[in-house]
């Protein structure tokens, strides 16, 4: 797939083979602006840096006027406004000529009906309900009556109101800018809107009944995402057509399958798709620290949540934990993460997800033999709604959905974590567990049925939409930890417990992706770096919040702690972007305002937030002080992490415009324009001789990048060899050691400081060594470019630090 692809899958240095591995990749954001050809024009800078794939997010015919591509409407075309298939066909052939390798997000879960006109299939069932011919391609439940689209108004009234605005034109029903299709012989001339639309198979409803009442399944609480049954043999072949047509036409050497734990049955789905997709799959999939993905699943691994916890985690003092927490405590912020978690998945699965947490329902009710529930209508079907039994199943569904420790259980495989739910729901809720019991009983007896199929695919939903979209906004303890894939119930990773995960990485999945930023990410690489020097001083932090808190509070004790966090860690930002974090952060957490019921005081009081501090000159003055004491040891961190994840275990990714210091915050801040043209003029010079210093520019960073990748292209590093520094400063080295493509011995040494700012009150390396692995041929720091001058010590080959490290706090020591 590049150059000098990965020996381990039997490519060869020059050609191309589909089946081999990216030796990293670089995540593009395509959309308006920045369409296929432009990323084309950037894939000769790509291969200078030593990119091995061009990573590109989705690019199928999207909503219009999409910015991100997830919203797919047409699965069988190449977005026009991307540029379209010739656009793409040219992007791959000159990524090839380069001998880079193309890889592409997919979109498997859901299609966009948010513009009814612009997704042709979703019009059709509109138009013909379950007679249409797409109407199994989406999940609807045709039994409960027509199609509810929530898109009315509702000013208290149910939508009543808003059903006037109604109007027809052009022989469609008109709803301010969406129109909706008429179903055949539903319309004679001077027949009123209003009679129009109850002749069709869909109701246009108000938009507060999407949570309760929807009647398709969506992707999450979502509304105008519809899922997709991918499950089906012939569904899968009309929406993977065009993909799997790339794949035979060289458009496509890998691909990245999106919310997988979205699908009926993911072990299916990517079986399917790997008998005819023979290129690289990694799976959009957050592991639980410990859990591995099923072993049946034919994928080369993850996008990289698990290794960006770890790698990150590594950074971090665990010291910090009880200052951070008291302080936490004395804020009036919960610290209780299980708690904090439980209390927003019941939010989840009680509010946001009710639809589906009713269909599941009605579903046990069925077999057990009771009533419909929800296939009833009418006085019965109301009967059984308000019945105790019919409670009770709702309630054990919720609950169950809320007590599982991983995002979902494979049934059968990963008996054990649908097992752990069980137990825990029944424990939370003993007056539920009969219910529970018979969920169990039903579900184990048809792990591939539709009551288990849909308790599995709930579970990743209410997971998803409590713990990232919510808790992780409530218990800001310390918000480095509060990561996609993050655990902050563990105050960061033991160097051990890092090296133990590489070493598992590398044995069981080295395919896999790695990760520090992506497009989903709650604060970019830079941010987290930051925030791990800040756990060095927590005291400092704490008193400084106590301070600046009496003097500009913001209006809720968890968006407060967030918000001092969020400056520091992206100190400078602009005003603008600052209040838009935190009224997207406010309104996730829903503790003072949310999305469906916001407050506008509330709201004021943020908006307002930023200039109260700037106009307390004392006040912001010590906040700039601060965050600037925070940027070199920020910046250590952050080459650090780069490091280890560049020529460490598995693919890394590299997220656009990372390759210089990225302060971006969680989208769509982290999706803004990336300055290439800034990025290209700093590495001519750096391919020039020049060796930046690390300063403002992140030149020091893209030096990094560029040698890290070009050295994993050129040596193809395989293996893991754990290197402990010696001497009064040993704690604050991370190194590893790995053999390179021709080599029996390790020949490849990666340096990483840790705790810079602890390191630096200690007095620095001191008498600090690290060992070499003995071999013959002297050590160069490609950095550098310096010639490391080893000692003998204790029958070891050691390494100085104090000299290893005395340019940059990082080194790629290569045995020449």
């Amino acid at each position: 797939m590049s150059a000098h692809s990965d020996p381990r899958d039997g490519s060869t240095n020059g050609s191309m083979n589909r089946s081999a591995t990216p030796t990293s990749t670089y995540r593009l954001q395509l959309g308006p602006g920045f369409g296929l050809a432009e990323a084309a024009d950037l894939l000769e800078h790509l291969y200078r840096l030593g990119v091995g794939a061009v990573y590109l997010s989705p690019i199928l015919t999207a909503t219009p006027g999409s910015d991100h591509g997830y919203d797919v409407v047409d699965p069988t075309r190449v977005s026009e406004a991307l540029g379209g298939e010739r656009a793409h066909a040219e992007l791959a052939a000159r990524a090839h000529a380069l001998g880079m390798g193309v890889v592409i997000d997919i979109v498997p879960n859901h299609m966009s009906v948010a513009r009814p006109d612009a997704n042709p299939w979703w019009w059709d069932v509109l138009t013909h309900g379950r007679d249409s011919v797409y109407a199994r391609c989406f999940d609807v439940d045709f039994d409960s009556g027509p199609i509810l689209v929530p898109v009315l108004g509702d000013d208290g009234d149910d939508g009543r109101a808003a059903l006037a605005e109604l109007t027809l034109a052009d022989g469609h029903l008109v709803y301010f800018d969406k129109r909706f299709p008429l179903a055949p012989d539903t319309y004679t001339p001077g027949d009123s809107a209003a009679d129009v639309h109850e002749r069709q198979h869909y109701r246009l409803v108000s938009w507060r009944r999407g949570d309760s009442e929807l009647n398709y399944r969506r992707f999450f609480d979502v509304d105008h995402l519809a899922a997709v049954r991918v499950e089906e043999p012939g569904v899968f072949d009309a929406t993977h057509a065009e993909i799997l047509r790339w794949a035979a036409q060289d458009g496509a050497d890998g691909l990245r399958v999106d919310h997988v734990d979205g699908l009926s049955d993911p072990g299916g789905y990517l079986r399917r798709l790997a008998e005819r997709f023979d290129g690289w799959i990694v799976v959009e999939k957050i592991l639980a620290p410990g859990e591995s993905l099923p072993d049946s699943w034919p994928v080369a691994g993850t996008t990289g949540y698990d290794a960006l916890r770890e790698i990150c985690g590594v950074f971090v003092d665990p010291e910090a934990e009880p200052v951070l927490t008291a302080l936490a405590r004395e804020r009036g912020v919960p610290t209780d993460t299980g708690a904090i978690d439980h209390q927003a998945r019941s939010h989840a699965a009680a509010e946001l997800l009710r639809a589906e947490v009713r269909r599941i329902a009605a579903l046990l009710a069925e077999g057990e033999g009771g009533a419909d529930g929800d296939r009833r209508g009418g006085k019965e079907r109301g009967e059984e709604e308000n019945s105790r039994d019919a409670e009770n199943r709702r309630e054990a569904v919720a609950e169950l959905l809320t007590s599982f420790d991983v995002y979902r259980s494979y049934l059968p495989e990963a008996e054990s974590a649908w097992a752990r739910a069980v137990r825990t729901a029944a424990e939370r809720r003993p007056d539920l567990e009969p219910v529970l019991k018979t969920v169990d009983r039903a579900v184990r007896e048809d792990p591939r049925g539709e009551l288990a199929r849909r308790v599995q695919q709930t579970s990743g939903m209410v997971v998803a939409m409590g713990t990232e979209n919510t808790a992780f906004y409530r218990g800001t303890r310390f918000v480095a930890l509060n990561e996609v894939g993050g655990d902050p119930a563990r105050f960061g990773v033991d160097p051990a417990s890092f090296h133990e995960a590489n070493l598992r990485r590398e044995a069981a999945e080295p395919r896999t992706m790695t990760a520090l930023s992506t497009h989903d990410t709650k604060r970019s690489e830079d941010v987290r770096a930051r925030l791990a020097a800040l756990s060095e001083i927590p005291e400092d932090f704490a008193d400084a919040v106590r301070r600046w808190s009496a003097r500009a509070p913001l209006p809720e004790p968890s968006l407060d702690l967030l918000g001092w966090q969020t400056l520091l860690g992206a100190w400078p930002l602009s005003e603008e972007r600052l209040v838009e974090y935190l009224l997207k952060a406010a309104r996730e957490a829903r503790l003072g305002t949310s999305w469906t019921a916001q407050d506008p005081d509330f709201e004021d009081r943020i908006r307002d937030w930023p200039a109260r501090l700037r106009a307390d000159t004392d006040l912001y003055a010590e906040i700039r002080a601060m965050a600037e004491s925070l940027r070199q040891p920020g910046w250590s961190n952050s080459l650090g992490q780069k490091a280890v994840q560049l020529l460490g275990p598995g693919v890394p990714d590299v997220y656009q415009g990372t390759e210089l210091w990225d302060l971006s915050l969680v989208d769509p801040d982290n999706r803004r324009p990336v300055d290439h043209r800034a990025r290209a003029a700093l590495l001519a010079r750096i391919e020039q001789g020049w060796r930046p210093p690390v300063d403002e520019s992140g030149a020091a960073k893209l030096h990094l990048l560029r040698t890290c990748l070009n050295t994993r292209r050129e040596l193809g590093p395989a293996g893991y060899l754990p290197l402990t520094a010696q001497g009064s400063s040993a704690a604050h080295a991370l190194a590893f050691a790995r053999t390179t493509r021709g080599s029996r011995q390790p020949a490849l040494a990666v340096v990483a400081t840790r705790l810079p700012l602890t390191l630096a009150d200690a007095g620095g390396w001191g008498d600090t060594v690290l060992p070499l692995p003995s071999g013959p041929g002297e050590w160069t720091d490609r950095l550098t470019g310096r010639t490391i001058a080893p000692t003998r010590m204790d029958g070891l080959t050691t390494a100085h630090l104090a000299e290893v490290l005395d340019t940059y706090p990082v080194a790629v020591l290569v045995r020449e």
